[in-house]
């Protein structure tokens, strides 16, 4: 959810001590529109916005809407001064919410161009303050959040590999989390995917492994015990998910859906 303290926070960033710029008299109407065609998202924060400046917002698409230049998302009345103060900070987000939904969106049809199995998901590269907005960005644009903070499940990975060794840091995290809680794990080899899969990991992450890389592992994993999920992971780009998906692998998480999508080009207008 959207808070009040967030808004605050976005609002005061942006407005400052000393506003005379939105210093506009009067009553108005604004249209939030698209300049580019891409995939919505983000028109929960840019209504709490509104909603906290006392304004009358009103969604004009859903989350997860394919758009296009010309379409208006958003529009809103109330009194001048206050559409304006909102009005940055309103297309800022749904531009940077929808650039990583449109992404998404992508991916998840590169995805789907070989397989019908394959989940495409974000991770917690996120912008601090933000992970909100950008994991449900990833959903509106068809993705998995994966998981939304360290609580959500165990990940194994190559630090904690390289204190404890990969049956050891297994054994001792799964130790400690609760029955509902996976364990992930990440190997760099192929010849780790197995091993971690015998000593209990519930998904398999598949390391800046090469497709070649990731289908074997895939096959060893799945011979060694048909349950344990596996995930592809590091450097992955939406040109090259067909041919990591085509591997026969479980999911494919991209960092680079939340940390590199371009903004979607939005504009907002009075009057």
């Amino acid at each position: 959810m959207i808070t009040d303290a967030d808004v605050e926070r976005w609002l005061r960033e942006d407005v400052g001590h000393h506003d005379v710029t939105n210093q506009v008299p009067g009553d108005t109407e604004g249209r939030l529109v698209a300049k580019e065609a891409g995939t919505v998202a983000g028109l929960d924060a840019a209504r709490a916005v509104f909603d906290y400046l006392h304004c009358e917002p009103t969604v004009e698409v859903g989350a997860g809407d394919r758009i296009d230049p010309g379409d208006v998302v958003l529009t809103v009345e109330g009194p001048a001064r206050e559409i304006l103060r909102g009005e940055r900070v309103a297309v800022n987000v749904v531009g940077h919410a929808s650039g990583i939904a449109t992404k998404t969106a992508e991916a998840v049809a590169g995805a789907r161009s070989v397989s019908d199995d394959t989940a495409i998901a974000g991770t917690r590269k996120t912008t601090p303050g933000l992970r909100g907005v950008e994991k449900r960005a990833v959903a509106a644009g068809g993705g998995d959040t994966h998981r939304l903070d360290l609580s959500h499940m165990v990940m194994v990975k190559d630090n904690h590999v390289a204190e404890m060794g990969l049956a050891g840091a297994i054994d001792h995290f799964r130790e400690r989390a609760s029955f509902a809680t996976k364990l992930d794990v990440e190997v760099e080899t192929v010849e780790d995917a197995p091993r971690a899969a015998e000593f209990g990991a519930d998904i398999v992450l598949l390391d800046n492994m090469t497709p070649e890389e990731t289908e074997r592992a895939v096959e060893l994993v799945a011979e060694t015990d048909g349950e344990t999920l596996t995930e592809a992971s590091g450097g992955i780009t939406v040109e090259t998910v067909p041919d990591y998906a085509a591997t026969g692998v479980d999911i494919i998480s991209m960092g680079s859906l939340t940390h590199s999508a371009p903004t979607l080009d939005l504009s907002f207008r009075t009057g």
